[in-house]
């Protein structure tokens, strides 16, 4: 079946004599609106159609704010418009109409703002007359370069949101694949979808966040520990950050102790005065690919909720090299950013053959690693064989790339982590996973405590109660 057109979804929406709503739009021009009512019928559709260009006018309709494109402006169109919409029409209507209100707030690129576009979108409807309202909220950024391409595909994206809401809310998953209709990635990403309300009863946006990398339509989406999706300058803008990529299936009390050793000794640096960081996990596309088969998402949900339990947020990333996960953070913040990692895992990325498609090999990887204000920083390995704990200071690197490691060490971008619980060095994952399957209580000290109660409270990682 051929994936209708906008003017084809535009037209539906308009013929259908039970939906009817406001549009408020602000920042890019009536776009989203102007669709349904270029192709006809919109008197059935359109109750109001609202643009509160100036600040002073939009504060005084919708209150004041921080922030105008944002996800908080949004909330507060949505709720002053479907409020308007249900004081006026509820009683004359209610009963046969599915009232909706779709709003935007948008910063497109012009003389005073070059670049992409940036966009929050939202649709607010009644699923049925007289339902609750329920709501999906998005993040866009506008890749265009010329802004009136950009208002374009903020129309297009607009058109494809009001009509899968009302066609598609059964079906979450399907309502995600038709946003990008009639455009492409090279043209809109998409880096925050939130479903709320009785529509969207059971959805995990968590799962809805891996969606969004699996289809390309970001390269990295992040939830915070309550399970929230979140655009990433709502975290970490003009914040430091500590962060740490693991596999964590489960985090264990080594990953733990990397993570919280890496903040603490960051924490004492004297760039660091007066200054919280955001502490984050990451999980990897190409991780989650390795460990779980295809279409199961019960793997990443039970790694999601371990993190989650530790009140990490979690980043999932289609970012297969370090730098790329810095590159990613460093548009988010010019403050100092930390990564902790293991020995062996620092000893795998100074591999010169890890890098074959680079031209510039391990030298042009860690140039555009450390490019931005990044620190790495580094927790021992115990050998297995000899017993013996081996730190940053010890490692010995092939040829001249032990010359790049004596440089990092030198300058500080590479620091051995000192304060470290010499306990955890023996701990694996893959161990304590196999305890969990086979019931062995054993596991229960190779994890965090909040760990333990969660993966005994949702089963997880095969774990059975005894009988």
């Amino acid at each position: 079946m051929a994936t209708p057109t906008t003017q084809q979804k535009a037209l539906e929406i308009n013929l259908d004599p039970t939906q009817y709503g406001t549009f408020a739009e602000i920042g890019a021009g009536q776009e989203v609106a102007r669709w349904f009512f270029r192709v006809g019928g919109a008197a059935g559709t359109i109750a109001e159609a609202v643009s509160a260009y100036d600040k002073q006018v939009s504060d005084a309709r919708y209150g004041t704010c921080k922030r105008y494109v944002s996800r908080e402006r949004l909330l507060a169109m949505l709720d002053h418009e479907y409020g308007r919409l249900g004081e006026k029409l509820a009683a004359r209507r209610g009963h046969e109409t599915r009232f909706f209100v779709f709003a935007d707030t948008v910063a497109t690129a012009g003389h005073s703002r070059p670049g992409h576009g940036d966009a929050w979108l939202g649709m607010r409807f009644q699923p049925q007359p007289g339902a609750e309202p329920s709501e999906v909220l998005l993040h866009a950024r506008l890749l265009d370069r010329e802004p009136t391409r950009q208002q374009g595909a903020l129309g297009i994206l607009g058109v494809n949101l009001v009509h899968g809401a009302f066609h598609s809310h059964a079906a979450p998953g399907e309502l995600v694949g038709t946003l990008l209709d009639g455009l492409d990635t090279h043209r809109v990403e998409i880096d925050v979808v939130h479903f709320e309300g009785t529509a969207f009863a059971g959805v995990d946006n968590r799962l809805i966040s891996l969606g969004l990398v699996e289809r390309r339509f970001t390269s990295a989406a992040l939830f915070t520990a309550e399970g929230e999706m979140v655009q990433p300058s709502e975290v970490l803008y003009k914040r430091p950050i500590v962060v740490e990529r693991g596999r964590f299936r489960p985090i264990t009390t080594l990953g733990l102790d990397i993570l919280e050793r890496a903040r603490d000794q960051f924490l004492a640096e004297p760039s660091m005065a007066g200054e919280e960081p955001v502490v984050l996990t990451e999980m990897t596309l190409r991780d989650l690919a390795e460990d779980r088969p295809a279409n199961d998402h019960r793997d990443f949900l039970a790694r999601a909720s371990t993190l989650c339990s530790l009140g990490f947020p979690v980043l999932v990333s289609s970012f297969a090299r370090y730098f790329r996960l810095a590159d990613y953070l460093a548009q988010h913040t010019t403050k100092p950013i930390a990564i902790a990692l293991g020995l062996p895992t620092l000893a795998q990325i100074m591999d010169d053959r890890y890098y074959e498609d680079l031209e510039g090999g391990v030298l042009e990887s860690f140039g555009r690693l450390f490019r931005s204000n990044v620190e790495l920083f580094v927790y021992p390995q115990r050998d297995e064989r000899s017993g013996r704990t081996i730190t940053l200071d010890e490692l010995e690197a092939p040829g001249p790339i032990q010359h790049l490691l004596d440089y990092l060490t030198e300058t500080g971008r590479l620091q051995p982590i000192r304060n470290f619980d010499a306990g955890c060095l023996g701990v694996r994952a893959e161990v304590v996973r196999a305890q969990i399957e086979r019931g062995d209580a054993a596991w229960e000290s190779g994890v965090p405590a909040a760990v333990a109660r969660t993966i005994k409270r949702d089963a997880l990682f095969g774990y059975q109660a005894r009988s």
